[in-house]
């Protein structure tokens, strides 16, 4: 709209510039996005990763908003907010769906205040979820199948994720299997888990195999990482404009893509990935008026120790709740470092999730004592604790979301 348009004919008078930078842009594209970003005339810059690159400098940046949260490293969310003028922070706004476990850290210790949008957005439906262990119950494997049928026959999508492409014809495998899972606690573990684990279902060969089968009769489309740019767009077109019936994924779908239409999403061996992919690639579905329904199909046994986590991302579609499934898997990494997730932790005596009384109480007592007491002035330990910590770079990771 006019304010948009800062400079045209119908620009607004207070109107400013929107200018875009991505890594596949044409040099002179790029040249005149640079431009624009470091002589202000660009009051908003919407970017990619390329944003962080050394060459863009910013004229007087004053707020920083970081989408899809999860899919930055501390250092990169870091080097963007570096990017104001000297001696100036900028804001910051993170958004994610699915916080990581440093910042569901950071949120309790209080150098994070959050905003909580429970409600779905205007135009979302529910999503059901399902867990299917192959292995247990394959006829719900094939019924799973049926379903997706019976959802193209009433005008709707599907997608089917796989963990993996496949391998190259002249290339040996690049996928390990993962390692066992550990045992259930107070036991061994399930028996059949001492066994080798086969390599994830290929989207390849998943595709193939359906269209050769239980999806012969409808539209099936293939799409993955190691396609060619334009031919991916190309399949997305299709599929976005209802001439795909199903598409066969990798999780290139993760985010970013808006299908209204599309209403079943299968994950097959749904257990080698993470609580916030699995919610992050269910949110594919239920964004039109038509409910959503996610089965998550497991290569492994229904009593294996990923059972429960499978379980407990079909019990909830809270974003925060299964955040905090994720902390107590991952745990919170290290608050003043770079780990964003594992047991590397500054942290001796505390629990994030077991000592969450403490820690609420300990921010308010601190908030309080700095509101009455700036400068520590009557607090001469504790202050000279402080400065033993600012300057050091423990201290500077403290200020990194």
């Amino acid at each position: 709209g006019p304010l948009a348009r800062a400079g045209e004919l119908d620009g607004a008078e207070d109107g400013t510039r929107v200018t875009l930078l991505t890594g596949s842009m044409t040099t002179a594209e790029r040249r005149r996005a640079l431009l624009d970003i470091a002589s202000g005339e660009a009051g908003i810059v919407v970017g990619t990763h390329a944003l962080l690159e050394d060459a863009v400098t910013f004229f007087d940046l004053g707020l920083v908003v970081v989408d899809e949260q999860h899919r930055f490293g501390v250092h990169q969310r870091d080097r963007l907010h570096g990017k104001a003028r000297a001696g100036f922070a900028p804001h910051l706004l993170v958004m994610t769906a699915t916080p990581i476990p440093r910042t569901v850290a950071l949120t309790e210790f209080g150098d994070l205040d959050t905003s909580t949008l429970r409600e779905l957005p205007r135009g979302r439906s529910p999503i059901r979820t399902s867990v299917v262990s192959m292995p247990d119950n394959p006829r719900w494997v094939k019924r799973a199948w049926e379903r997706i049928v019976e959802e193209v026959a009433d005008g709707r999508q599907a997608y089917i994720v796989c963990a993996r492409i496949g391998d190259p014809p002249s290339e040996p495998s690049a996928v390990a299997a993962p390692p066992p899972e550990p045992a259930a606690p107070g036991g061994s573990g399930a028996g059949a888990e001492k066994s080798p684990q086969p390599d994830a279902n290929a989207v390849v060969d998943v595709y193939d195999k359906l269209v050769q089968g239980a999806l012969a009769r409808v539209s099936v489309g293939l799409l993955h990482g190691r396609m060619p740019s334009a031919e991916k767009d190309a399949v997305m077109r299709r599929f976005s404009e209802g001439d795909i019936d199903v598409l066969v994924s990798t999780t290139v779908v993760e985010v970013g893509v808006d299908v209204p239409n599309a209403t079943v999403m299968v994950i097959l061996d749904a257990e080698r990935f993470g609580v916030s992919q699995l919610h992050q690639l269910r949110g594919r579905v239920g964004r039109g008026q038509a409910p959503g329904l996610c089965i998550l199909i497991s290569g492994r046994p229904a009593g294996a120790p990923s059972s429960a986590r499978l379980e407990a991302v079909a019990a909830t579609t809270d974003g925060f709740e299964l955040a905090r499934l994720d902390l107590q898997l991952r745990h919170e990494g290290d608050v003043v470092g770079t780990a964003q997730s594992g047991r590397t932790s500054g942290l001796r005596l505390l629990s994030v999730l077991e000592d969450e009384d403490v820690i609420v109480d300990a921010r308010e007592f601190a908030a309080d004592m700095v509101q009455r007491d700036p400068g520590l002035t009557r607090h001469p330990g504790l202050a000279e604790m402080v400065s033993t910590v600012e300057g050091t770079e423990r201290g500077e990771f403290l200020f990194r979301a």
